[in-house]
């Protein structure tokens, strides 16, 4: 209330437009707003149309409410005539929208292009004065207004230049939320909803944060449901699609559905579930490709039914004991009841058209593949089977299909490379094989409980045989299931045969780091001793390497891709790759590591929290960095003995990465007191690498594979042996209190800081390396440099005349990564050139450019950038009239038959009347001489007047002169006539 009035009384964004024209109905109360303006002049034009155009008809009305529906419909008329005639888009906004939007865009200078998400009323402390204004979060900026008692405030933030963004509370201010960036730290506070405007906040900061780290912008989804006429619209098409991203974000993530799967709605509802006889309240989730169910209280009951398993969806009848069921039924003959749906008519009118879009699918699937397949059944009843079968048979299978696709002589996995290459202990028959017997048989009891496959109950007793051990024959189903990759395998038939016959024969740098590593991956197990598991390993890495080029290949995909192909087949194995790089350890693997770098952080906040008396002497020692990425980028497999880590993968695989979290910090808790006593980083590192080499898994029925991390540490005294099993269970009694959404909480902190310390570091590696060729100072060189960088973001998202992700390529050496155009660099040109406060600012610029563009791509990098700009600030006269001599002389012309340009339209850009035949006979005198530092004309400017003299061709014969390579000095300048 107290916000709400302070904006009527003392801020401007209340005030009216101070000219207006008002029309009112002579008994109403209410004034409807015709026209209004900013000046006398303005709204004189105004009411001259009107009287020209309106007041003369409004003589033939015999009463006033007739007159006032007829004015209202031509003044929207005339709105709506208005955006059609300028190609305005109708969308779902309100009116007031409408207008803020606009007056944002005027306040602070924005383009079209640039788009409000949504407004809030605040106060922002600017010194120890709070001023009470308007909160502007649009894609690409967060801006601030305020007009108080005649004093303005006003702010502008790129959300790419934020570092630091947290929601925080005081004694004296409870809400607060603070924006920093480089160079200012900025406070909002008193807002009406505080959560809201902070969710929105992040979510625009991520998409600059993503934007900067592989050029990746904002596009606004237009498939969104259009609102209805009845609804209320309270907040624009934009903010709505965000809120739908986030929403079908959190939705992916909790029940690991692919990155594609967007969100429709959800219920409350509740499920009968069989095995204990109860109805479980809870929600149910429905998108495009599932019918999902999670329990109120967290871990009872969780489900996946995707669409392609269900057969039938009817409604059963209603009673007091079960209002409005739902009965769902699957190809796996099981059925699921739903009670208490608010609105089941429509929800069954939703399922049943995502059901029809999924039956057409399917079909056409079954078309393209058909003449691939002997039979279309097949195909998918071997994706089922994998689900619905027994375990044994999923993994031995002999219908499967084979790969033989690298070489005809080498030998193609068919299946899990363990199951081949298992070797037995002497002891057929001993206690390790009786413990795995039962383990296989609590499994089976399970399935027969609880269901088997895709659409199985989850529950706690899942949860509980996980952290017992998974058996060796169900590893590679299991993780298949609880990765949700089995999911993306059904939906891609035939894909990864498809992506490993493109990439077969092709090289780059990719290939040649997979070539590099392969006999380094697991080289002491038997299955990478020969020849058949290298060339199943190269083929997955390679296929995933050409499927997503923007990480390629990292060094420890090869390590945990080995570990993959022991327990599932090829194909299995490569959507498992997949489902690791892209959704459960997102940015990992690219070319700076960037998301472990970020766990990193997370780990340091956890330790913080959680072993406080270890964190400051962790710290100091600076062990925490160097163990978390090894320790996360493998998932322990480089650190542990391998028939110990795959149970931590196990465990990664059903519960997420908190796993990986919990595990870390019960390892530090473990060996608190040794640590605490260590001198240096090298002795902590010692102290850990004896623990984890002593972590054992006594179930395992394989014989002990020698651990090359054991190997290679000193012979002290070992470690007293640590069983896996406990390790994990005691992570999770100890800190099994850490949450996903609490995490994903601490990354995006995290994030921001990570990616603004490597565009930091990149900043500082670019001017250290240019600081030597130019006068520039380092101050000098960091500030154009942001200049130079703010550009090219400007043109990401407004818009340029190149494509933005041809000119920033993050593989690059760092002086080239950014690069901009020719209407960037005219930007540039006017706000830095001193030769840019002339009438031909324009073509020189363009001149300019082409000087600098010594590549002929039409994008010049930083060091072409500051080369030029060296001259005209720091050159001497001498060099500044060679410059501008080079920028005017006549271009070289080119002779491929796709340039656009012919030689006579080049040569015409400074002598219209020099014929085609001269021209090209001038050009095929210097087709063999290269030039220092000219450009080639790539595409057409405007021409010049056409100049009357007769020695043109003179001219054009000694200014080509200076084409040749020779050495230069002053002589060979023109003569100037000096006075």
């Amino acid at each position: 209330l107290l916000v709400g009035t302070l904006d009527v009384v003392l801020d401007s964004s209340a005030r009216m437009a101070p000219y207006r024209i008002l029309y009112q109905t002579p008994d109403s109360l209410v004034y409807w707003t015709i026209a209004h303006g900013t000046s006398r002049k303005e709204i004189t034009e105004h009411w001259e149309w009107l009287e020209h155009n309106l007041l003369q008809t409004l003589s033939i009305f015999e009463n006033e409410n007739d007159i006032t529906t007829f004015v209202k419909g031509k003044v929207q008329g005339i709105i709506a005539e208005y955006n059609k005639n300028h190609d305005v888009k109708e969308d779902d906004d309100t009116d007031k929208f409408k207008e803020a939007s606009a007056k944002f865009r005027k306040l602070f200078g924005m383009p079209e292009e640039e788009k409000l998400v949504n407004y809030y009323s605040c106060s922002y402390w600017k010194g120890k004065v709070p001023r009470q204004g308007w909160l502007y979060l649009s894609i690409n900026h967060l801006c601030f207004y305020s007009y108080l008692l005649g004093k303005e405030a006003k702010l502008e933030v790129r959300w790419a230049d934020i570092t630091q963004l947290e929601k925080s509370a005081t004694l004296l201010l409870p809400d607060v939320i603070k924006v920093s960036t480089r160079v200012n730290e900025h406070v909002f506070s008193v807002f009406l909803n505080i959560n809201e405007t902070f969710k929105l906040a992040e979510q625009l900061a991520n998409i600059a944060m993503r934007q900067l780290l592989d050029n990746k912008g904002f596009e606004q989804d237009r498939s969104l449901p259009k609102l209805k006429k009845k609804s209320p619209k309270k907040v624009s098409a934009l903010k709505r699609d965000l809120d739908a991203r986030a929403k079908s974000e959190r939705y992916r993530a909790l029940f690991r559905l692919p990155k594609d799967e967007k969100l429709d709605g959800h219920t409350d509802c509740t499920l009968w579930t069989p095995f204990n006889k109860m109805h479980i309240l809870g929600q149910m989730f429905v998108s495009t490709n599932y019918i999902c169910f999670t329990s109120k209280e967290e871990t009872l009951c969780s489900l996946i039914i995707p669409l392609r398993e269900v057969t039938i969806v009817e409604k059963a009848d209603s009673s007091n004991v079960l209002p409005s069921p739902l009965s769902i039924s699957t190809k796996n003959r099981m059925t699921f009841l739903f009670a208490n749906l608010k609105d089941r008519d429509f929800l069954v009118q939703r399922i049943s058209d995502f059901l029809q879009q999924t039956s057409s699918k399917i079909y056409l699937e079954r078309e393209l593949t058909g003449s691939l397949n002997s039979s279309d059944d097949e195909v998918y009843s071997q994706h089922g089977s994998l689900l619905s079968s027994s375990p044994q048979h999923s993994l031995g299978s002999e219908s499967e299909r084979t790969f033989n696709l690298n070489d005809s002589s080498v030998p193609t996995a068919t299946q899990a490379l363990m199951t081949m290459y298992r070797r037995r202990s002497p002891e057929e028959f001993n206690p390790k094989l009786a413990k795995e017997f039962l383990k296989e048989q609590a499994w089976k009891n399970h399935f027969a409980e609880y269901g088997q496959g895709v659409c199985m109950y989850r529950t706690e007793k899942t949860k509980e045989l996980v952290l017992k051990g998974i058996p060796e024959s169900m590893r590679g189903e299991l993780w298949l299931l609880f990765s949700g990759t089995i999911n993306e395998m059904a939906t891609h038939p035939g894909y990864y045969e498809d992506l490993v016959e493109k990439s077969m024969g092709k090289y780059n740098l990719a290939t040649e780091e997979i070539e590099r590593d392969l006999h380094r991956s697991l080289p002491e197990h038997p299955a990478f001793q020969n020849e058949m598991g290298i060339a199943a390993l190269r083929r997955v890495l390679t296929a995933y390497a050409f499927r997503n080029p923007n990480i390629g290949y990292c060094q420890a995909m090869n390590i945990v891709t080995s570990v993959l192909l022991l327990y599932a087949k090829e194909e299995e194995a490569f959507w498992l790759l997949v489902a690791l790089c892209e959704r459960m350890l997102p940015d990992y693997y690219n070319t700076r590591v960037v998301g472990a770098l970020v766990d990193q952080g997370v780990f340091e906040e956890l330790a913080r929290e959680y072993v406080p008396q270890l964190y400051d002497c962790m710290q100091d020692l600076g062990v925490i960095s160097t163990i978390s990425l090894s320790w996360f980028l493998t998932l322990f497999l480089s650190v542990m003995p391998f028939e110990s880590a795959v149970v931590v993968v196990d465990c990664f695989f059903f519960d997420g990465i908190k796993v990986i979290f919990q595990l870390a910090l019960s390892v530090l808790h473990a060996n608190i007191h040794q640590l605490l006593g260590c001198k240096d980083d090298g002795e902590a590192m010692t102290v850990l690498g004896r623990y984890l080499d002593s972590v054992t898994n006594k179930d395992s029925t394989l014989p002990p594979i020698p651990h090359l991390h054991s190997l290679l540490t000193d012979n002290g005294e070992p470690h007293p042996e640590v069983d896996i099993f406990k390790l994990v269970r005691s992570s999770y009694e100890k800190f099994g209190s850490i949450r996903a959404d609490v995490i994903e909480q601490m990354r995006f902190k995290q994030r921001l800081r990570v990616i603004q310390t490597i565009e930091d570091t990149t900043k500082r590696n670019v001017v250290r390396t240019i600081v030597t060729e130019t006068a520039f100072s380092i101050d000098e060189l960091e500030e154009l440099y942001v200049l130079f960088k703010a550009e090219h973001l400007t043109s990401c998202y407004w818009g340029g005349s190149s494509n933005p992700t041809e000119r920033h390529d993050p593989s690059l050496p760092y002086l080239e990564q950014y690069r901009i155009d020719v209407e960037q660099f005219k930007g540039l040109f006017n706000l830095l050139f001193p030769w840019a406060n002339g009438a031909h600012s324009d073509p020189l610029a363009v001149h300019f450019f082409r000087l600098l563009d010594q590549n002929g791509d039409a994008l010049i990098n930083f060091r072409e950038f500051i080369s030029g700009l060296g001259v005209l600030c720091h050159g001497d006269l001498t060099e500044k009239l060679k410059l501008l001599y080079k920028m005017h002389v006549l271009p070289e012309v080119t002779h491929e038959q796709e340039e656009p340009d012919s030689a006579f339209e080049a040569t015409q850009y400074f002598f219209e009347d020099i014929t085609p035949e001269t021209s090209i006979g001038h050009d095929s005198k210097c087709r063999s001489e290269r030039d220092d530092g000219f450009v080639r004309v790539t595409f057409k400017t405007e021409k010049v007047k056409k100049l009357n003299t007769p020695d043109c061709r003179h001219y054009l014969k000694l200014w080509n002169q200076e084409t040749k390579p020779k050495i230069e000095n002053t002589k060979d300048l023109p003569k100037l006539n000096q006075v």
